[in-house]
Order: structure tokens, then C-alpha cells, then sequence
């Protein structure tokens, strides 16, 4: 039975088959949920041992470690091919079609990070072409606009985040991992998704994006907008994306050039205290 979810208005389609559970498991998703659409930007369909290829012509290029987690991303008989590890184990595998229009999806083991995973790599395959970017980012919303925080795994987007809810009035947490931007006619926006790492915010919200702000940690806070230059350099390492594959890098290319030099972009060197998110706010708020 397929089902049908809207992400930063983008539709795209799970194909479960009866009698799997896995639906149960995917409470985060219930916000972006839409009617049957047409025009999806990709489809996923989840399939059974026997209706998956068989890996024996299985060529890797890339095997990304985060926190416990691994993508290895490669080719299976000519066709583009990921799978997702938890602690070393597989819990899914996935080979998709060229353009990253379709993908076929064999759960291994942990379902839920499986198809986690599966539908934020198809996502940002697929949309990568849109002016569309899904970020590695913390963002909050505050007076009508959304702010982002980026920085290396540990640098305290989180925290960040949390000095913004408890000490600046108004602020509200849109999504604390994986956040979408988009450009829309009107300008760029950030987007709440399903997806939102270790802390539960599925919030289904789109804000015009105010400001993006690189983190780094310092004995002291201190904060500077960065040249478009330094913005673009600032950006890059954020988004998710295939950057080997021409199509994707140059739809990504054309997103990260747009952002850089029509949203603010600024880099806060900080301690994790009230007075860093009193001096971020004031600053980029006030831009």
C-alpha cells in the first residue's frame, strides 16, 4: 500500500507491503502526511529478500561514519546502490535508478533506522536539482523567521539551540538535526521535516530563513558575517548530498551559490551560554 508524505512541498511515495508493521514504527511521519499525488519527486517501494538483487557485483565508492552510523554508497549491476549500518550491522540496503526517481528498499534489521535513512538519502538525491538542500542543522524559529546553526558533529548546534528556547522570548525549535531549505519565488526557507536526529521534532513548518550561523566553540563569544565567499565555504560541508555525481553536485552548486549570497550568513565563536544567544540573537535579528 503506498503512502504518500509532503516535505518542504515535495511529495514523495512509501510503498509498504501488506501485513508489514513498519507503518506503526513511523509516528514522525504522521505531520507530513497528504492524499495521493501525482507528482512525486520520487517513490520508495520496500521489498522482500527475493526481489532485491543480489550483491555479488556490488562496487563501492564511498563509506561515510557518523556517530555510529554508516552510509557505504557504490553500484550494484549498474544501478546506484547505499546501505545503511548501525554499529557495524546492516539494516538496509537500497539500489535505486539513475536519476533517483525510484528506489527499491530490503530491510535487514532495525526498520525504523533503515527507512530513516533510505528516505532522507532518496530526498536529497531527488531534490538536490530543486534548489532544495536538506542541512545537517539545528534551527529555530523566533519573530516570524527561521534561524539555523551549523558546525562539525559536537561543536553545539543543540546547545545552541536550547540557549535560544530557554533566554530569548518567542523561540520555538522547527527541527534539531536535519532541517530542509528551499528557494521559493519569494525567496529562501526553512523547513521543519521528519527527520530530526536524536531529539523528537517533526513539526510540518516553513519560516522565510533570516540568518544561518556557523558555530565554533571559543573561550569567548564573538560573531562576524561572513563575505559571500566565506558563506559559500560555510554552507558546503552542511548539506547531504552525492557530490561525485555530476547531477546532483551541480543542483547543489547552483542552491549553496544562491544562499550565499541573497540569505546572511554568519560564523559565532562562542562559549554555550546565555550570553552567546543574547549577542547571536541581537546581531543577526537586527540584520
Amino acid at each position: 500500500m503506498k503512502h504518500y508524505y509532503k516535505v518542504a512541498e515535495h511529495t514523495f511515495s512509501v510503498d509498504i507491503p501488506e501485513g508489514n508493521t513498519l507503518l506503526d514504527e513511523m509516528g514522525q511521519y504522521a505531520p507530513f502526511s497528504v492524499n495521493e499525488d501525482a507528482h512525486v519527486v520520487f517513490s520508495l517501494r520496500i521489498v522482500n529478500k527475493d526481489d532485491f538483487p543480489q550483491t555479488d557485483d556490488l562496487t563501492t565508492e564511498m563509506n561515510q561514519d557518523d556517530d555510529g552510523s554508516q552510509i557505504l554508497a557504490g553500484h550494484l549491476h549498474g544501478q546506484p546502490y547505499f546501505e545503511f549500518q548501525l554499529w557495524g550491522r546492516c539494516a538496509a540496503r537500497m539500489v535505486t535508478d539513475k536519476h533517483y526517481k525510484h528506489a527499491d528498499v530490503l530491510l535487514v534489521d532495525e526498520p525504523l533506522f533503515g527507512i530513516n535513512n533510505a528516505l532522507m538519502v532518496m530526498y536529497a538525491l531527488s531534490t538536490a536539482n530543486l534548489q532544495t538542500a536538506l542541512f545537517h542543522s539545528s534551527v529555530v524559529s523566533c519573530a516570524g523567521y527561521g534561524y539555523m546553526f551549523l558546525g562539525k558533529s559536537g561543536t553545539g548546534k543543540s546547545t545552541h539551540s536550547s540557549l535560544w528556547l530557554k533566554h530569548i522570548s518567542g523561540t520555538q525549535l522547527i527541527n534539531d538535526d536535519n532541517p530542509v531549505v528551499r528557494r521559493m519565488p519569494d525567496g529562501f526557507y526553512v523547513f521543519g521535516s521528519p527527520w530530526s536526529g536524536k531529539t523528537p521534532c517533526y513539526r510540518n513548518v516553513c519560516y522565510p530563513l533570516g540568518a544561518v550561523v556557523q558555530l565554533s566553540q571559543a573561550p569567548y563569544n564573538q560573531i562576524q558575517r561572513l563575505r559571500p565567499l566565506s558563506a559559500y565555504a560555510a554552507l558546503v560541508p552542511s548539506i547531504s548530498g552525492k557530490r561525485w555525481d555530476k547531477q546532483v553536485a551541480e543542483g547543489l552548486h547552483e542552491t549553496e551559490d544562491m544562499m550565499a549570497s541573497e540569505v546572511n550568513v554568519w560564523h559565532l565563536e562562542c562559549l554555550p551560554d546565555q550570553e552567546a544567544a543574547e549577542i547571536c540573537s541581537k546581531t543577526i535579528r537586527k540584520a
